[in-house]
């Protein structure tokens, strides 16, 4: 496969060590560039950009940790990946304190050398194509109220990026917790009608009669109680968005007069004969699986294809754990503020319970634990101790339930699976993996190759 040649800087004042390694990655495709001192590399970077720098720590002149602070000085963004012999703790924190993307023990392994150049590489790729992405949806649209930096929540920018500026009817399907009513309000705040009213009914909260009139409106006299005209819904909305939370508890009759609005943009008020037109943006939410209910006659077929002109389906918390975190720091410093708490984050065993529970409740039930948590700690950061008592014993089922569900298949298989389970726990944080795995960083970059998981 031909690869777009990348730009390495080996700075070793080592010229048989910087051979080696240039004699290897030469051969990996790579353009590969010489220092023999920190002096020479940082003249070298203030020249010309390089796509990666392999930065040995101990040199006569200029010493690898002072060359990586003036590197990061002129370039921040360059990845920097740092060479010792020496390998105590204290030498690589101390660089990967001043912006070093990772550290490499000599004498190197070269496989290991090739994989952690080419995981570098594709991070670096996927920050600036992150960045762009963000840049762009920055620009046009603000959805700084939606948290979520993972593939599938990036997935659902982009597309409410595209749907938010038509007239389109959305429908957003998720369970309970999701955030279905965030999404609904991004999309109007990003719309033409943003200036207009946002009017939002919960199809679920109501009886037949009373939703009817909620959204409709009704005449004085219509039934007992109607002491005035009340306007409906759809007429409060008129110019802007009307947001249909729970469409899928809509009685049939009701639909079917949902579906006239779609369809002509009319109706009338309860008791009255007057035909009333609207202009209005229809955003529909469910937790049902509406083509099941399509199928047991529960809900309209025709209504179903007009409500989903653009289909948002949003996922479970469960399915996109690395933003479990930003979520949890986001409700921390809410609830924090609101109770007047000064807390400083989460202790390491508290954020790995979090990691490790399914939240069958979702972002809903994120927020009231951590709600919880911030009025209960009593440390200076929320500790195990703050978070539910069930918590810990669920999120041990579950795991144990994990264990039960790989009997009967091969080491290799339930390995494997494994280690791309807790990859995905933990956001592909290698370090963070490792720990949690009882492996070495080392260790498990080597499993990572043997088993073939990219």
């Amino acid at each position: 496969m031909t690869r777009e040649k990348n730009k390495i800087l080996l700075v070793d004042d080592d010229a048989g060590h910087r051979l080696m390694l240039k004699a290897t990655l030469s051969g990996e495709g790579y353009e590969i560039f010489e220092a023999d001192d920190g002096d020479k590399a940082i003249r070298m970077v203030e020249e010309q950009f390089f796509d990666l720098i392999m930065l040995d720590l101990k040199m006569k002149k200029v010493d690898g940790i002072e060359a990586l602070q003036r590197i990061k000085q002129i370039s921040p963004a360059i990845p920097v990946l740092i060479m010792t012999a020496y390998a105590s703790v204290k030498t690589a924190v101390e660089g990967l304190k001043l912006g070093a993307f990772d550290y490499m023990v000599k004498p190197l392994d070269m496989d290991e050398v090739k994989l952690t150049i080419e995981k570098t590489l594709n991070y670096q790729q996927m920050k600036i194509e992150n960045k762009v992405l963000k840049e762009r949806l920055d620009l046009e649209f603000d959805f700084s109220s939606i948290i979520g930096k993972s593939k599938k929540m990036r997935d659902v920018f982009e597309v409410l990026a595209m749907a938010a500026p038509s007239d389109a009817t959305i429908l957003i399907l998720g369970e309970s917790g999701t955030g279905k009513e965030i999404i609904a309000n991004a999309i109007h705040q990003n719309s033409l009608r943003k200036d207009k009213a946002f009017i939002k009914v919960n199809c679920a909260a109501l009886a037949e009669n009373l939703l009817e009139s909620e959204l409709f409106g009704h005449e004085k006299g219509a039934f007992t109680g109607a002491m005035a005209r009340r306007l409906g819904r759809f007429e409060q909305a008129h110019g802007g968005t009307l947001f249909l939370d729970e469409i899928g508890d809509m009685t049939l009759a009701t639909q079917a007069k949902i579906l006239r609005v779609l369809q002509e943009g009319e109706f009338e008020r309860l008791g009255g004969e007057k035909t009333i037109r609207v202009d209005v943006r229809i955003i529909a939410a469910t937790n049902k699986d509406l083509d099941a209910e399509v199928s047991a006659d529960r809900f309209r077929k025709d209504l179903f294809f007009r409500l989903s002109v653009v289909p948002i389906t949003l996922p479970p918390l469960r399915q996109r754990k690395e933003d479990i975190p930003p979520l949890a720091e986001h409700f921390l410093k809410k609830y924090a503020e609101k109770n007047h708490r000064l807390l400083r984050g989460f202790a390491p065993a508290a954020l790995d319970l979090l990691m490790r529970y399914d939240w069958p409740g979702n972002v809903r039930e994120l927020e009231n634990v951590i709600e919880r948590a911030v009025i209960m700690s009593r440390e200076k950061m929320i500790t195990p101790e703050a978070l539910p008592a069930g918590l810990k014993s669920i999120a041990q089922d579950q795991q144990d339930s994990l264990s039960d569900a790989m009997v009967g298949r091969s080491i290799k298989d339930v390995e494997k699976e494994l280690i791309i389970k807790t990859l995905e726990q933990t956001g592909h944080n290698i370090t963070h993996a490792a720990e949690l795995l009882g492996l070495t960083r080392r260790g498990l970059q080597y499993k990572l190759k043997e088993l073939g998981i990219k």
